[in-house]
């Protein structure tokens, strides 16, 4: 029986990708933080938050947390963030 080889590569090129632009400042900004709901992740996210408004001057700091700490964010959550100036996302164990 003959050795059957596959190529496993993409033909394709993919297309490019533009990173979004980073804010100048956080001043007055909504920041996101999305966490995958593991309990490690509250005390660094508390700590993030106290920073960003102490710190950073940010106006309001959102927090949500995934249903599903192994699959992706959902859809509403990921447009909600489209809103946001700058996001964190953390997972902990």
């Amino acid at each position: 029986m003959p050795l059957i080889v596959l190529d496993p590569s993409f033909e394709e090129e993919p297309a490019a990708a533009t990173l979004p632009t980073r804010p100048s400042s956080l001043v007055g900004a909504t920041v996101g933080i999305i966490s995958n709901g593991k309990a490690n992740t509250r005390p660094f996210f508390d700590h993030l938050e106290q920073l960003l408004r102490d710190e950073w001057g940010v106006a309001e700091v959102v927090r949500r947390v995934k249903s599903n700490y192994s699959a992706p964010a959902e859809r509403s959550l990921i447009d909600e963030a489209a809103g946001w100036a700058v996001m964190f996302a953390g997972v902990g164990d």
